[in-house]
């Protein structure tokens, strides 16, 4: 029987947590590799688990007033996860830009111990009732994170649509898409991304993922996907948008 662990280590502000598992048939996308969406879904479960293990559940967090909202995220694919692969899910908070919080991650081979995917994260804090971006340091309820390292993906950044991108595809945003936060699940832009784009870059095979998010979609809303593609420099951009609100952009190399 194998069996899957979690656990902590290091000092409190350079806490680190560790989630072993295996990737599943249903987690893959037609070529058997980790698709875009569960891998934004694993890496906001294991987050989510850090800080609910160190006692930070969300129902804590709402108690206190608090929401804490991934706004960017970027991965670099050294060797894309696989059906049937076991990995650990590392990932800890590193010290924290001026009004952002700062999260890495890796993803290893559980055997070999050999990097898959290596990512960093930006997160805010604001108020659960209002939304309100509130200052980092408000948030008191875990020592501030010291701990920085360099990392060898794309940092989180502002991604720039071109003028005037084709429109691919409209999606309504449906029941499924929603979490208990009331409106489309950071993860579920992954599928969005990988279904609007044509067949033939499905299948291709991506270095870097990178995707923001803007405004919040909620079920019943209609998100038209944009595309741009740059052959020379190998690079897509999407962006979709609800009406005069950019949702999220997402970039891809190849």
């Amino acid at each position: 029987m194998t069996v899957f662990r979690q656990y902590h280590d290091g000092e409190e502000a350079a806490l680190k947590f560790h989630s072993e598992s295996q990737i599943y048939f249903c987690q893959c996308d037609a070529q058997h590799n980790l698709s875009f969406f569960e891998l934004l879904r694993i890496l906001s479960d294991a987050a989510v688990e850090d800080y609910n293990q160190r006692g930070m559940s969300w129902q804590m967090l709402r108690d206190n007033g608090y929401a804490i909202l991934v706004s960017r995220q970027s991965f670099r694919f050294h060797k894309i996860p696989q059906a049937n692969q076991k990995i650990t899910i590392h990932t800890w908070e590193e010290k924290s830009q001026p009004l952002q919080f700062v999260r890495a991650y890796e993803i290893a081979d559980s055997q070999t111990g050999e990097k898959l995917v290596s990512g960093l994260s930006n997160w805010l804090l604001a108020d659960v009732n209002t939304h309100r971006i509130l200052r980092l340091k408000e948030f008191t309820l875990r020592p501030e994170p010291q701990l920085q390292e360099e990392h060898d993906c794309i940092e989180p950044g502002k991604i720039v649509i071109p003028e005037n991108p084709a429109l691919l595809t409209e999606r309504p945003v449906w029941y499924s898409d929603i979490d208990g936060n009331g409106h489309v699940n950071n993860a579920r832009y992954g599928a969005y991304v990988a279904d609007c784009l044509p067949p033939e870059y499905q299948q291709k095979t991506y270095r870097d993922f990178r995707i923001n998010y803007s405004k919040e979609a909620v079920a019943g809303q209609l998100i038209q996907l944009y595309g741009n593609f740059d052959e020379q420099n190998k690079r897509i951009i999407i962006a979709g948008k609800q009406k005069e609100n950019t949702c999220f952009e997402a970039e891809l190399y190849w």
